[in-house]
């Protein structure tokens, strides 16, 4: 399976073209805080449809706290929503295809990641 990065979401809404697979509860919320107020509502039915939504369980916390801990060991932070998403993508066994190159320093970590 596939999980999608909040970049690529935002260019299948642009095009019209949608391709199946998840995306993280993150990506649902990044892609809707920037959808105007009257069309949120309909957004959200769409992706919610089109996509697996994975939420944020206690697997998906621990590995985030594993990645941070590590990054930040060695000085290579990234956001919290990116290893939100890269912690949901590992736990769940998908790959994440996103535009965002910062995602590949978690491949040593166990992120299966393509980069678009």
């Amino acid at each position: 399976m596939v999980i999608y990065d909040t970049s690529v979401i935002i260019d299948m809404l642009r095009r019209g073209n949608f391709e199946s697979g998840s995306i993280s509860i993150i990506t649902l919320l990044e892609v809707l805080r920037g959808i105007s107020r009257d069309k949120r509502r309909e957004v959200k039915e769409l992706l919610t449809h089109i996509f697996n939504v994975l939420e944020i369980d206690n697997d998906v916390v621990e590995k985030y706290c594993e990645l941070y801990t590590e990054l930040k060991s060695r000085g290579r932070l990234l956001s919290d929503p990116d290893l939100i998403i890269a912690a949901t993508a590992i736990v769940n066994k998908e790959v994440l295809k996103t535009r965002n190159k910062d995602f590949q320093i978690l491949r040593d970590y166990g992120l299966e990641v393509e980069i678009l």
